[in-house]
């Protein structure tokens, strides 16, 4: 489904990527974690042509993202607020969006309804523009509106950040959910271990741009990762 070669992100004299090979399969869970600064939101604006790499490429249904559009069509994304149309209310960027997959009204308020207990009425009918939500109900419409599509392909930077508890229990349920209805390739990155070893049955650990750690989830996942982040941690404090 997606297929890294050779790919390298040079900044001035800093390499803050570099993923010689890697495949992501059609319905895989891909959880992708790492400290600050270790390439993850790199990575994913990487594939979707964000910016550009320095060298190498990334196909996408072996479309090469640089070099076509077609990847478009069927992948769902949210990495930040400038995703946003921050101007429009939530319904109306909602119908934005819809439109623009060939749905009308009718069927973004059906597609709406199914995020009733999500949106805990925070966001629907509340006459706000989406610049004066809070930064958790942004996040909330971010995330809805990449759903929006049913993309085959779908990218989450941070979805758990700047939600309450109850909210990040409910997009781990609906994540997963989605996932198992639809079969989507889903790649996620969180800084919170526990949410993303439970929506991902693949974990990717980046250290400084390069992959470190390849797993997939089982019973001994999150204390792996945990094991792995509290050695990475002691390292640093003694290098200080």
């Amino acid at each position: 489904m997606i297929e890294v070669n050779n790919i390298k992100k040079i900044y001035g004299k800093e390499t803050v990527l570099n993923l010689p090979d890697l495949k992501i399969e059609k319905g895989e869970s891909f959880g992708l974690v790492g400290n600050n600064g270790a390439g993850k939101t790199t990575f994913f604006r990487l594939i979707l042509d964000l910016i550009r790499a320095s060298n190498g490429n990334i196909l996408s249904k072996e479309n090469d993202v640089a070099k076509t559009e077609d990847w478009k069509y069927y992948t769902g994304s949210y990495l930040d607020e400038g995703f946003l149309i921050d101007y429009l209310t939530p319904e109306e960027y909602f119908y934005f969006v819809g439109k623009l997959n060939g749905m009308d009204k009718t069927s973004v308020d059906g597609f709406l309804s199914e995020f009733s207990d999500f949106f805990n009425d925070g966001i629907l009918n509340g006459n706000k523009y989406i610049r004066d939500l809070s930064k958790g109900n942004q996040k909330k419409a971010g995330i809805v509106a990449a759903l929006i599509s049913h993309p085959e392909i779908l990218i989450l930077d941070e979805p758990f950040s700047n939600l309450d508890p109850t909210s990040q229990y409910q997009l781990k349920k609906k994540l997963k959910q989605y996932h198992e209805a639809n079969h989507v390739t889903m790649l996620i990155s969180s800084h919170d271990l526990n949410h993303v070893t439970e929506v991902c049955k693949r974990i990717v650990v980046l250290h400084k741009g390069e992959i470190v750690h390849d797993l997939q989830t089982n019973p001994d996942t999150l204390k792996k990762l945990e094991d792995y982040f509290a050695i990475e941690g002691e390292e640093t404090t003694n290098t200080e």
